[in-house]
C-alpha cells in the first residue's frame, strides 16, 4: 500500500482534521485517508452507460419496437482476435 506525505499543512488545518476524526471516532490518519478516498472516487461518479441512457431517456428514450429492430439489424457475429503476424 503506498504512503503519501504532506508538508507544510497550516496547523489550523491539521487541528480541524483532528477534530472531525475525533467526530466520527477514528484516527486522524483514518479521517484523511476517508477524505481522499472520497475526493479521488467520488460515489456519485457518472459511468458511461448511465450517462448514455439518461442522454436517451432526455431525447424520448427508444419504443420496444426500435430496440427490437435495433437488435434485429445489428451484428451478432463474435469478434475475432486481432492478429499481428503476416
Amino acid at each position: 500500500m503506498a504512503s503519501v506525505t504532506v508538508r507544510n499543512l497550516p496547523d489550523e488545518v491539521h487541528r480541524a482534521l483532528r477534530v472531525r476524526a475525533a467526530q466520527h471516532g477514528r484516527s486522524t490518519e483514518a479521517e484523511i485517508r476517508d477524505i481522499l478516498e472520497i475526493a479521488a472516487r467520488p460515489p456519485l461518479r457518472i459511468k458511461l452507460g448511465s450517462l448514455l441512457a439518461s442522454i436517451a431517456r432526455e431525447a424520448g428514450g427508444l419504443t420496444d419496437e426500435e430496440v427490437e429492430q435495433i437488435n434485429q439489424l445489428r451484428d451478432k457475429t463474435p469478434a475475432e482476435p486481432m492478429r499481428f503476424d503476416d
